[in-house]
């Protein structure tokens, strides 16, 4: 990976990250001040704390891919100690969907006369699901490398030995 790509990712992860712990910021306020009465609408308070988590597993997995990205730079991705930041980011996009399916059902209450929108939000769980399985696919074939990683080694030292 070239150092403009590393750059480019390093800038989006920072940005991403600096927004989401700004809004995080500002529902957490909303959420202790007061400052946003309830309208009998939506069940504000409930939205506001998954809405907290939900961004907090987003941050957990720009982290583990910051990490992994660091790793990648060193060369060093295709050892065990990847597996824990991929396993973690598989975890946070699982809890994300997880908080993404609570919101959906707070907000069904609302949306008795167009119940497509739940639909449509039902969806956006499931492909949230789907990015987990296309990770873990990812980890599979990181798994197969670093297997044939190891084995290369084994067999550059037997033949060292045999020279």
């Amino acid at each position: 990976m070239g150092k403009l790509t590393v750059g480019a990712l390093r800038a989006v992860l920072v940005a991403v990250l600096t927004g989401t712990v700004f809004v995080q910021a500002v529902m957490v306020w909303a959420l202790v001040s007061g400052s946003d009465p309830e309208d009998g609408a939506l069940p504000l308070t409930p939205l506001r704390v998954i809405t907290i988590l939900g961004i907090g597993t987003a941050q957990v997995a720009l982290v583990c891919v910051w990490r992994l990205v660091t790793m990648v730079r060193r060369g060093t991705v295709f050892s065990h100690a990847a597996f824990r930041y991929v396993d973690v980011t598989i975890g946070a996009i699982v809890a994300a969907a997880l908080a993404w399916f609570a919101a959906t059902t707070l907000n069904a209450s609302g949306q008795q006369d167009d119940p497509g929108v739940t639909l449509i939000m039902g969806g956006v769980g499931v492909a949230i699901l789907g990015v987990a399985l296309i990770v873990l696919v990812l980890r599979m074939l990181l798994a197969q490398a670093v297997a044939r990683d190891l084995e290369a080694a084994q067999m550059q030292a037997e033949l060292d030995e045999v020279i």
